[in-house]
């Protein structure tokens, strides 16, 4: 296994994994999440995928097929009355194909997420999760993130 950045050749493979996203979201808030989707469309993928401050990394076999994806994005406030001026990279959605998780490519992949961070002189590396997905709320804890800040909700019915 190998990290590269992703190219348009990986489209399909990068669908299919952000549908198994979406489908773990879906389970567990059918209220937010609509089942089969996934939250980029060909054209906006293939844009990202051009993108110098929205990177994108794929973790692949010996064959180049792709086991798993890390969508990051630059963010940094400049000249902000209240936040400090550091370059934080935030990782969008990270994920390992099912039939190759447990293979410690999600580690992999979010190691090299970090490298590249550190390379580009980022102060930090953020990225957000949703309380419905434990299990990826412990392998994050368990990579040493720990919360930097908490979105709450009430549902009004």
């Amino acid at each position: 296994m190998h990290i590269r950045k992703a190219e348009e050749k990986d489209v399909k493979r990068i669908n299919a994994l952000l549908i198994q996203v979406n489908q773990i979201h879906h389970e567990g808030r059918k209220d937010l999440f609509k089942a089969g989707g996934r939250k980029y469309s060909d054209e906006d993928l293939k844009k990202m995928l051009h993108d110098e401050k929205r990177p994108v990394f794929v973790a692949v076999d010996d064959n180049d097929e792709v086991m798993g994806y890390a969508f990051c994005i630059f963010q940094q406030y400049v000249d902000h009355p209240i936040m400090t001026d550091i370059k934080t990279l935030y990782i969008d959605d990270l994920c390992v194909d099912e039939k190759f998780r447990g293979q410690h490519i999600g580690t992999a992949l979010y190691e090299y997420v970090v490298d590249f961070a550190k390379k580009k002189k980022c102060y930090n590396v953020t990225l957000n999760v949703w309380c419905l997905n434990e299990k990826a709320m412990r392998f994050y804890e368990s990579l040493g993130l720990r919360p930097q800040k908490i979105g709450m909700e009430m549902i009004l019915k």
